[in-house]
């Protein structure tokens, strides 16, 4: 990771235009490449714990700067961060993946799988009404809720269907998203052993990681960090 990386996320933040970028072209390219570096290493340390991810290059994992504005209120054409996600599929993988999130004062690591499809939310919901208590095991154990404290993402105000509002499970039955995260300092993420600190935190999420990619048979994103 370049040093000023960081310190480039920021000046894009109060500069996003695209006339600030054209200015800036070569600082982005030296800034986005050493990102890059960082990724790879990440992703060949991934790669010998979860042979899933054996096929995948850098620049599948890495997300554009440049952002979708069709449809949005937000016209800013450049995110303020960089991102990766580590997954066999891809960065549409409909497995649970590995998430690496780069901007000055808000970086984290995540994982798990985030806003899934219908057919995919469906057999996660069936999996917690079958094997709910496993789950509620692994997000509870000391080590997971240390570092990761809780699952985030939207939840249903009633019970979905076919689930009963007293089902022992209702609260994760509710979920719309499966995803676990755990803040980086920017000092963290300008440090020398940032492969390191994702590693040890990756390696956390794995009986995480291993549920639902049983619940979406999705047998490559089970593979986990050991």
């Amino acid at each position: 990771m370049n040093k000023d990386t960081l310190k480039f996320l920021t000046a894009l933040t109060e500069n996003n235009s695209k006339e600030w970028m054209d200015a800036n072209r070569d600082w982005y390219q030296d800034t986005r490449k050493g990102f890059l570096v960082t990724v790879d290493s990440l992703l060949e340390e991934l790669k010998k714990a979860a042979p899933g991810l054996d096929g995948l290059r850098p620049k599948d994992c890495v997300f554009r700067q440049n952002r979708d504005i069709r449809f949005s209120a937000n016209k800013a054409p450049y995110k303020n961060n960089m991102g990766a996600y580590f997954s066999p599929g891809g960065k549409k993988s409909v497995g649970p993946g590995y998430y690496l999130h780069v901007q000055p004062g808000e970086s984290f690591l995540a994982g798990g799988i985030w806003m899934p499809a219908a057919e995919e939310l469906k057999k996660i919901r069936q999996e917690i009404d079958y094997a709910g208590a496993e789950l509620q095991q692994i997000i509870e154990g000391p080590t997971f809720k240390s570092a990761f404290g809780e699952i985030h993402g939207e939840r249903l105000k009633t019970s979905p269907r076919d689930y009963s509002a007293d089902h022992p499970h209702i609260e994760l039955l509710r979920l719309k998203s499966f995803v676990v995260t755990h803040p980086l300092s920017d000092e963290e993420v300008l440090s020398d052993k940032l492969v390191e600190t994702c590693m040890q935190h990756f390696a956390k999420m794995t009986v995480f990681h291993a549920f639902l990619a049983r619940a979406v048979d999705d047998a490559e994103g089970g593979e986990g960090i050991i």
